[in-house]
């Protein structure tokens, strides 16, 4: 915690200590054989060393249990490695259902991080203990990396795609956050910090610094981006009704399915003739430069949560002014 130069972080996440096991386990597997081969070199080359110009060692025969023993039990612990770290890998890939979900964009040279609350940060992130906080992440230019050493997590951020982190601090306190890809010329200097909070001040934290949810943002640019002209969901719509998309397996023209995620949503939005809809024309224009990151993660907020009758009606009505006769 904080910026002093430390030989260990400390923990932070409730993944760290898992992570810490494994990595004193192959560090100790690694020192221990090193020992043992180094122990051996050393011994054999002293007992079986020239001892005189007529000396003639004696032959060694080889051994089919030595021979076996050095081969199955370093396999067994490679084994080990593997599918210990396996489970690890498949715990940390998936975030519990109840996750608070955070939007990151990494730029040359700043993390931009905005809240499902409509909460905008610039190099921090304020968090809540016990809470487990599902990151979003994509680039605006190069690959970035988002790490925090204490937590023991670490992604690539690429740019045109969303990769995805999730953690859960355990203590509060201020924790480094670095980006541990190299991306140009102010790289060392692309740190920021997470503030881990109490839940209660969290709380307190999000409601002072509320502003309209991403999702009301996103469905102010769906209608602005007149989006509503043919996903809307009256009987002669020419584009699929988006209630109910996110989370679901999607028919497409080809006869494959595809799960409506975040990085699908994106796609269909910037290139949307790359995976077509059965039953539905390819007629949709491209969003490719007409959009940012930043209206992309608005429109995404709000058809992840877009249910059944809350699409925006495609006319709005009203009656006409009643007009006064005059004579």
């Amino acid at each position: 915690m904080g910026s002093a130069i430390m030989l260990w972080p400390e923990q932070a996440s409730t993944i760290a200590s898992q992570i810490d096991t494994l990595f004193w386990f192959v560090t100790a597997v690694g020192l221990i054989f090193s020992l043992i081969i180094g122990a051996t070199l050393v011994g054999l080359a002293i007992q079986y060393r020239r001892q005189s110009e007529t000396f003639v060692p004696t032959p060694v025969h080889g051994s089919t249990i030595l021979e076996l023993a050095w081969s199955i039990i370093p396999l067994g612990l490679v084994m080990v490695m593997f599918f210990w770290g396996l489970f690890i890998y498949v715990d940390y890939n998936r975030a519990p259902e109840n996750a608070m979900e955070v939007y990151v964009t990494g730029k040359q040279w700043m993390w931009h991080l905005q809240h499902v609350g409509g909460q905008r940060e610039i190099n921090t992130l304020h968090i809540p203990t016990g809470r487990p906080v599902r990151l979003i992440m994509t680039s605006e230019d190069v690959i970035h990396d988002f790490y925090v050493p204490a937590f023991r997590v670490k992604m690539d951020v690429v740019p045109g795609k969303y990769s995805y982190l999730w953690f859960e601090a355990t203590k509060p306190g201020t924790y480094d956050l670095f980006c541990a890809a190299y991306c140009g010329t102010e790289h060392s200097r692309m740190i920021g910090k997470i503030v881990v909070m109490e839940p209660s001040e969290f709380d307190r934290w999000l409601t002072q610094s509320a502003d309209r949810s991403l999702a009301l943002q996103g469905r102010q640019l769906f209608q602005k981006l007149q989006c509503i002209t043919c996903h809307h969901p009256e009987a002669n719509n020419r584009a699929p009704i988006l209630e109910g998309l996110y989370g679901k397996r999607v028919q497409l023209e080809d006869g494959t399915t595809v799960l409506a995620d975040e990085a699908y949503i994106r796609e269909s939005i910037l290139y949307p003739k790359k995976k077509i809809r059965a039953g539905w024309k390819p007629i949709m224009p491209t969003y490719d430069q007409q959009v940012t990151q930043d209206e992309l993660i608005r429109v995404i907020a709000y058809l992840k949560g877009l249910k059944q009758g809350e699409t925006p009606p495609l006319v709005q009505q009203s009656d006409a002014p009643a007009v006064k006769d005059e004579k």
